[in-house]
C-alpha cells in the first residue's frame, strides 16, 4: 500500500496471521492439546500488546476456521471456552490499551453465550484506534464469499441493486470484512505452506512468509524478524518498478 507521498510502505499496515501448530506443540511435549492452544492464546496477547510498537495498526488472527469443527469434540468445546475466557479476562486490558477488537466468521453456529460476548467487546472497543484487532471464528473463505454472493442477489431481487452495478467494491462491501483494509502481509507458522482458506479474497496482493516456528514459540522478535525482511521487498502490484 503506497504512503500519503507515493512511497511505498515498508512496514505493513495490515497483518494476517495464520496461528497454526498449537496442538503439535503440546503433543511434541507430551500434554494434551487444548495445552498449547491455552499457551497459543497467551501468545496472542503478547503478538497483539507488540504488533503497535512495531508500527502495525491491523491485526487479523486466524483462531477457528468453518474445517475446525471436524476436530473432536473435547477439542472444539475447549477451545469454545477459551475464546469466552479470553473475552472476558482481556477486555479490560484492549480498552487501556487502545485496542478495537472485531470478528469475521459466521456466528450463527456459535453459542450464544459466546456470541453475546463477542457483540459486547465489540460494542466496549469501537471507539479504540491504537490497534485494530480482528479474529476470525468459524471463518473459512469460500464460505465468505458465498454469504457475500447471498447477500447481493438478495438485493438484486429484491430490486436494490442493478445487476450491472455488482463490481469489486460491491463484493468487497458485502464480505466481512468491508471497510477495512486488505491485509499487506500473510504469516503462517508451523512450517506448512498453504492458506487454508483465509482471506482469499482480500490477500490477493499480499505478501506470504511462511515460518517453522510454532504458533506458541512465535514471539514478537520472531515477527519484528518477518517485518525486516517484508521491508526488503518490491511490490508492484502487477504494475513496474
Amino acid at each position: 500500500m503506497p504512503s500519503e507521498s507515493g512511497t511505498p510502505r515498508r512496514i505493513p499496515r495490515h497483518v494476517a496471521i495464520i496461528m497454526d501448530g498449537n496442538g503439535r506443540w503440546a503433543v511434541n511435549k507430551g500434554w494434551p492439546r487444548l495445552v498449547g492452544h491455552r499457551k497459543g492464546s497467551e501468545r496472542v496477547k503478547e503478538i497483539v500488546r507488540a504488533a503497535p510498537g512495531l508500527g502495525i495498526e491491523w491485526l487479523t488472527v486466524y483462531a477457528f476456521s468453518t474445517e475446525n469443527w471436524k476436530r473432536s469434540t473435547e477439542e472444539v468445546l475447549g477451545l469454545m471456552r477459551l475464546f469466552q475466557r479470553y473475552i472476558q479476562r482481556e477486555a479490560e486490558a484492549l480498552s487501556a490499551e487502545g485496542v478495537r477488537l472485531r470478528f469475521i466468521g459466521d456466528r450463527r453456529r456459535l453459542e450464544p453465550k459466546l456470541q453475546d460476548l463477542m457483540a459486547w467487546i465489540e460494542a466496549r472497543t469501537i471507539r479504540n484506534t491504537r490497534l485494530n484487532l480482528t479474529v476470525a471464528i468459524n471463518y473459512g473463505g469460500r464460505d465468505e464469499l458465498t454469504r457475500a454472493a447471498r447477500r447481493l442477489a438478495r438485493r438484486v431481487a429484491a430490486g436494490d441493486l442493478d445487476p450491472e452495478a455488482l463490481d469489486e467494491t460491491a463484493l468487497d462491501q458485502a464480505l466481512d470484512t468491508a471497510d477495512m483494509p486488505d491485509p499487506d502481509l500473510v504469516i503462517r507458522t508451523s512450517g506448512e505452506t498453504r492458506v487454508s482458506n483465509f482471506l482469499l479474497w482480500q490477500a490477493a496482493y499480499a505478501e506470504y512468509e511462511f515460518t517453522p516456528v510454532l504458533w506458541p514459540d512465535f514471539t514478537p522478535e520472531t515477527l519484528a524478524d518477518i517485518l525486516h525482511r517484508y521491508a526488503t521487498r518490491e511490490r508492484r502490484f502487477g504494475g513496474v518498478s
